[in-house]
């Protein structure tokens, strides 16, 4: 087990009683359980059993490996089977944990999806421990996506769990990757979920939580992720969620708040792996030239003004105002009544067309190009 990962697969296999030291910190009793339970080890059938579900057992130095499990020293597995055609070592090297509550709201399943799904599609691997909730959503938005993605398991690898996601556990061991710590037939303990969350940490190049309480196995991942040196992240939610109060208390602390795929893949990602610049969206106003927007500023909305107020309060010359008022009258911004100017009411500019002037589409101006 992982109590006794220090000694390494063969020493585990009922040996630790040879004339070699314990390794720091095992004590008499600790030592006595190992034993205890390396007695009903049975090495060769268990990887006869994971050889027929088409898996293998890989550990500290074979080539498969992932040296980033190396980073939780005395705490690092004795090694993983592991069930899937990919390499678990290349895939790690470019993968994110996505994790969260188990009953997360409609809310928490949907960023988990579409985060799952938007990594996958920006070539990154998706890590989860196939609960349900959160992690179920994210390896579904991968697959969907026909991603990559990656089951931590707190049991056997041939043993499904949660059982209502046998087929889910069966689709990722078909396009991705299965794994665990625990031998064929192993089932899950609530000690055995904290364990894996390690894993799940030490694994990925960062952890992202969607929703989490403030007593959450989420929680305990992304804290060891923030205790690996590894880049955290949170999705905020409703202040007045508890599902997010975890992630709140956590984002208040040392990780840092994501929204969508392209904010996490720009923190764990290189140089280009840049999210794009976010604003509001694009109104006609902000098409218009700075002087042009500034007259157009300076036109009451109570009422008209003539040309020379326009061109005091814009700051413009009167001929400099009068020509950027003839260019919102062509766009549909202005009315002129006599010698007075108006904003133009919302009812001519309403799928209306001006005579020489663009079409007005609502609040777009078809073939503005400023």
């Amino acid at each position: 087990g992982a109590g006794c990962a220090s000694w390494g697969p063969w020493r585990c296999g009922g040996r630790s009683a040879g004339p070699e030291r314990p390794p720091p910190g095992a004590s008499e009793e600790r030592l006595a359980g190992c034993r205890l339970r390396a007695e009903r080890l049975d090495p060769a059938a268990d990887l006869a059993t994971v050889a027929a579900r088409g898996g293998r057992f890989v550990c500290p130095g074979d080539l498969e490996w992932p040296g980033q499990l190396d980073d939780l020293g005395d705490a690092r597995p004795v090694g993983l089977w592991v069930r899937g055609r990919p390499s678990l070592r290349m895939w790690a090297l470019r993968s994110v944990a996505v994790v969260g509550a188990r009953a997360c709201s409609d809310y928490g399943a949907h960023v988990a999806a579409t985060l799952g799904a938007g990594l996958a599609e920006r070539g990154w691997v998706v890590v989860s421990g196939a609960a349900h909730g959160v992690d179920g959503a994210a390896h579904r938005g991968a697959l969907a996506a026909a991603g990559a993605t990656v089951a931590v398991l707190a049991s056997g690898v041939d043993v499904p769990y949660p059982r209502g996601h046998a087929e889910l556990i069966e689709r990722i061991a078909e396009q991705g990757l299965v794994l665990g710590e625990l031998p064929p037939g192993a089932h899950p303990t609530r000690g055995r979920f904290v364990l894996r969350n390690r894993v799940i940490a030490a694994l990925t190049r960062g952890t992202v939580v969607v929703e989490a309480q403030y007593r959450s196995g989420s929680l305990v991942t992304a804290r060891r992720a923030l205790k690996l040196g590894r880049h955290t992240m949170g999705v905020p939610g409703p202040v007045t969620s508890g599902l997010s109060a975890g992630v709140h208390e956590l984002l208040r602390g040392e990780a840092v708040l994501v929204t969508d795929a392209d904010e996490v893949a720009e923190l764990v990602g290189g140089i280009g792996d840049l999210a794009p610049a976010r604003q509001g969206p694009l109104v006609e106003r902000d098409l218009l030239d700075p002087v042009t927007a500034r007259v157009l500023e300076a036109l009451s909305a109570q009422g008209g003004s003539d040309g020379r107020e326009v061109a005091r309060d814009s700051g413009t010359s009167c001929e400099e105002a009068l020509s950027r008022l003839y260019e919102l009258l062509a766009l549909g911004f202005v009315e002129r009544h006599g010698d007075r100017w108006e904003l133009a009411r919302p009812a001519h500019r309403n799928g209306a067309t001006r005579r020489g002037g663009p079409q007005i589409w609502g609040n777009r101006v078809k073939g503005l190009r400023r």
